[in-house]
């Protein structure tokens, strides 16, 4: 007799129906697992072998064959273990035959019987309520799967015994209600900045319209301190967004405990990290950094620092939204439309900006551009602001602290990406909630500027030898200015102060 389990195996964010067959013949005694299983699936024998012993049962002394169907898709996890399990208890009267029917099952099995976590439960849940199944899992990873539907049938237990007390009808498992992790007052707020007005500004418009940023300047003028503040004047995430960053989240086994956080994400990796750490890949093609921020904020400190490959490996990610990971045995696209925010110096010592600065490298022109060209010419053009951040005088930090903090300026973000949230609903593109992720062929309606504007537009365009790239950043930039003042048309003064924001690419690019 042959018992048929359900489970799943992971593409990318994708959870793929996967049929665990358990077959239990006359032979010599033998334990053998097929269907492209990796190490991690084959060593579920032991701890299958040892979590029904430590559960009382006992293996039969018998021929038993594992087959994940389909057989050409590989399975990779530990999340089997809970299945094949199952499969063998129903197999050998332990649980009743049919107890299994309707559900979907994964998890990791103790040596003593018990449950741990795995990753991608939320993503297993949704898939199973769309082929109208329940799910079986570890009992810490309830509460995540309850956000799948608030329809769907869980059994969350702790350990295999549980399981089957459950299905007997002696111990009944009540069903695990959604978490939400508790929102800590944060430490981080606008008001420790001091100075800096127009670097708060350029934070400002980048939050409302999902700009990318990056900010130049001498060590130590508040880099690293305005980034580090900007999830908190960004707002919390949608529940579509919230659905979304979590399962990726759930994918790479970032959730704790189960419960999700709408908080925005903000991944700040180390200047040594690989390609593959901050794209996504290795052996298991697991979602990267920039995965990971999305619907977030991908802060680069030290950015010429970073493997100018890996630099340009952001370059389709930040145009798409989405990075394809390609292995020689399959291929996993993941979403990542986040905000890079990026900060660095403008020489190796860090000074070339304070006047009368003598560089010992020589001259400090030749300093600024063997350091910034570091930073290729297509990564620098998908940057909509770019901005010089001054060194804080001794003057500036014996003032008081200023009077406007995060919350008043994340008033006004919430009101400009509700604005528009609104225009690109009416357009026809729902999925679009900022200016930065608008179709070129939509800015030609929402961003048209008035007669004076579109003159200093025109006249910009050939001084500065804008991009079509370029130019409809410009645009963009320059429609968020116009959300943030409220008004319906761009005028002269929105682009201005958007070009403004582009000098500092031209500096970069003359001196290279």
């Amino acid at each position: 007799m042959m018992q048929h389990v359900a489970t799943v195996a992971f593409e990318g964010i994708e959870a793929r129906a996967v049929d665990v067959q358990v077959q239990v013949v006359p032979g010599l005694p033998n334990f053998i697992i097929v269907g492209l299983p990796d190490k991690a699936v084959s060593e579920a024998r032991e701890r299958v072998r040892a979590a029904l012993t430590a559960s009382g049962l006992a293996l039969p002394a018998r021929r038993i064959i594992v087959n994940l169907a389909p057989a050409d898709l590989p399975k990779e996890g530990s999340h089997y273990d809970l299945p094949i399990a199952l499969g063998l208890m129903a197999t050998i009267g332990a649980i009743p035959h049919d107890a299994l029917a309707g559900f979907t099952v994964l998890g990791e099995l103790g040596l003593d019987g018990s449950l741990a976590p795995v990753a991608g439960v939320l993503p297993a849940a949704i898939g199973a309520n769309t082929r109208d199944e329940g799910l079986i899992c570890p009992a810490v990873c309830g509460s995540e799967a309850a956000w799948a539907s608030p329809d769907i049938q869980i059994i969350a237990a702790q350990s295999l015994i549980q399981i089957a007390n459950h299905f007997k009808g002696t111990q009944v498992l009540s069903r695990p209600q959604p978490k939400v992790q508790t929102r800590e007052n944060s430490l981080l707020d606008l008001k420790d900045i001091k100075g800096q007005e127009s670097a708060k500004r350029a934070l400002e418009i980048a939050a409302a319209g999902g700009h990318h940023l990056l900010m130049m300047g001498s060590p130590g003028s508040g880099k690293s301190m305005l980034a580090a503040r900007l999830p908190s004047i960004l707002p919390s995430l949608s529940p579509a967004e919230l659905l979304e960053v979590s399962m990726i989240a759930s994918v790479a086994g970032e959730i704790r405990d189960g419960a999700l956080t709408a908080r925005r994400p903000f991944r700040a990796p180390h200047h040594s990290a690989s390609m593959a750490a901050l794209t996504g890949g290795g052996l298991r093609a697991r979602p990267g950094e920039i995965s990971l921020a999305h619907q977030g904020v991908l802060f680069l400190d030290e950015l010429p620092e970073f493997d100018p490959r890996v630099l340009d490996s952001l370059r389709a990610p930040l145009e798409n939204g989405e990075v394809a990971v390609s292995r020689a045995n399959h291929r996993v696209t993941y979403p990542a439309r986040f905000m890079l925010v990026a900060a660095m110096n403008p020489c190796r010592c860090g000074h070339a900006f304070e006047p009368g600065f003598s560089c010992k490298r020589g001259r400090i022109d030749r300093c600024t551009s063997d350091y910034q060209t570091r930073i290729s010419g297509p990564l620098m053009d998908r940057i909509d602001l770019r901005i010089e951040v001054p060194p804080v005088t001794a003057a500036d930090l014996i003032l008081p602290p200023p009077s406007e903090g995060s919350a008043e300026v994340a008033a006004r973000v919430a009101v400009a990406r509700d604005i528009q949230t609104a225009r690109y609903a009416a357009t026809g593109l729902p999925g679009t909630h900022t200016n930065a992720s608008a179709p070129a062929s939509v800015l030609e309606t929402v961003a048209q500027p008035d007669a004076q504007g579109l003159a200093l537009l025109k006249d910009a365009a050939e001084t500065m030898r804008l991009s079509a790239r370029g130019y409809h950043r410009i645009l963009r930039v320059a429609r968020t200015l116009a959300d943030l003042d409220r008004a319906e048309r761009i005028g002269r003064l929105h682009l201005a102060e958007a070009l403004s924001y582009r000098a500092l690419a031209d500096e970069v690019r003359n001196a290279a």
